[in-house]
């Protein structure tokens, strides 16, 4: 009786799990609530640290709103041409073929952590949705899923994923000739930056530790959360009307569709040819990798469109809620608490230490400046000066940088948003699970950047 007592309370990282989800359940409101929190806090905080006032606040505040407007755009029009992609057929017939191979769940969560990271290589928009279907094909095949625990673990994969792969905006940015920091830096090529022996080694640390995580945090049966949402096996015919006019008829038309396709493979051809490929994948060419590939998946016009409209609410709230974290980092640039903050963290580090100082920093920062790129146009100047003053390892400092970053994602709600809308769940229903492998996260980088430099030079 006592052994069957203590299996019903679940695996010894499962109750550690629970006390993350009991917060969630008691503290986190929806995610348009959670970003005016933190508008409220970066303004309060801006008030005791810095020498601005409530006008001048409320000034960079409305100036910010506005900084993020194509930033928005390409993160929304990523999302739903990512979306409708994933959604395809074709695909979706694929993912439920692949799904139907696991038939336990530790085969389940192994396939959905290397299908998390591969798919998060490719793109980390089409990862965020695509790796939400597959986890609902999984959870639908394999009983006794726990569905809040699947989404976290394919949303980390999603973030961290970045921390290895090409399209990251830091490392995209640094290698981009003329880049704002070119003076400083020079151009860091990614077999610099991402590809070397350190990074390589604390990525596929933690990338173990969190397959071991997905694998034996395990509920009992009793407080298992299944997937509730119906998943939507029916393929569906946009092209249900007539085609007898010469507008029917174009409206149905493969010919126009194939056409457009052929010219978007040629124009992804030419640039990868004469940019490389590390080189090409600017955020613009992938969002166009994806709407071409749609004009094979959809065929007809109609389709094509029907489907994007479908898609379109994925990315409501991203396109809502992106220009009032504009107005935080307006706040946080303009006000100087970004400075601030960062100042003091890196004033207690040592050469040894200004990596985990850098990711810390960056943790900080990106609750409030959930942009990558913008936030590494406030910390970047900052954290380089301060590794050249302290003799630190500058890639080290970099990478360390780009962790904290993306570390943070776990907390920061905006980009678990179109996965959400995708299962039909709120924030509060994954935010706990996420913030628990968050933890682990936040300990084994740190170690890492401690520890690796120290047996192995770069």
């Amino acid at each position: 009786m006592p052994i069957e007592n203590a299996k019903d309370k679940g695996t010894p990282l499962w109750r550690l799990s629970k006390k993350f989800q009991y917060a969630a359940d008691k503290i986190i409101p929806d995610s348009m609530v959670f970003c005016l929190i933190l508008t409220f806090l970066v303004i309060g905080l801006s008030l005791i640290f810095t020498d601005s006032g409530i006008i001048d606040l409320c000034t960079y505040w409305f100036d910010g709103l506005w900084t993020q407007n194509s930033f928005a755009f390409q993160m929304g029009i990523m999302t739903i041409t990512c979306a409708t992609c994933a959604k395809a057929p074709q695909v979706k017939r694929a993912m439920n073929k692949l799904a139907k191979q696991a038939k336990t769940p530790t085969v389940a969560m192994i396939m959905l952590v290397i299908f998390g990271m591969v798919t998060s290589f490719i793109n980390w928009a089409f990862c965020t949705v695509v790796g939400a279907l597959f986890a609902m094909y999984l959870a639908k095949n394999v009983k006794g899923m726990h569905f809040p625990m699947m989404l976290a673990v394919i949303y980390t994969c999603m973030v961290f994923g970045q921390c290895l792969g090409p399209t990251a905006s830091v490392y995209a940015l640094l290698a981009t000739e003329n880049h704002f920091m070119v003076d400083q830096l020079g151009v860091l090529t990614q077999d610099v930056t991402v590809y070397n022996i350190h990074n390589v080694i604390i990525w596929s640390v933690f990338a173990v530790i969190l397959l071991i995580i997905a694998i034996t945090t395990r509920p009992p049966k009793h407080e298992v959360v299944e997937l509730k949402t119906e998943l939507d096996d029916e393929d569906v015919n946009y092209d249900v009307e007539s085609r007898e006019t010469p507008a029917d008829k174009m409206n149905g038309s493969k010919l126009i569709m194939y056409a457009v396709g052929v010219i978007g493979v040629v124009v992804i051809a030419k640039e990868f040819m004469t940019k490389g490929f590390m080189g090409a994948l600017s955020m613009n060419l992938i969002i166009f990798l994806f709407i071409t590939a749609n004009c094979f998946l959809y065929k007809t016009p109609r389709a094509f469109i029907e489907a994007y409209k479908d898609n379109m609410k994925l990315a409501c709230e991203i396109i809502v809620q992106f220009p009032f974290y504009g107005g935080i980092m307006g706040v946080m640039q303009s006000s100087g608490l970004a400075v601030v903050v960062v100042d003091a963290i890196v004033s207690v580090a040592t050469a040894e230490t200004m990596p985990v100082f850098s990711f810390i920093s960056a943790c900080a920062v990106n609750l409030f400046i959930p942009s990558q790129g913008g936030q590494w146009v406030v910390q970047g100047p900052l954290l380089i000066e301060a590794a050249r003053q302290l003799g630190a390892n500058e890639i080290n400092v970099i990478n360390a940088f780009v962790y904290g970053d993306e570390c943070t994602n776990l907390l920061q709600p905006l980009y678990l948003i179109p996965m959400l809308a995708v299962v039909n769940m709120k924030l509060k229903d994954a935010w706990g699970m996420c913030a628990f492998i968050c933890v682990f996260w936040f300990i084994v980088v740190n170690l890492g950047f401690l520890i690796v430099p120290q047996i192995i030079p770069m």
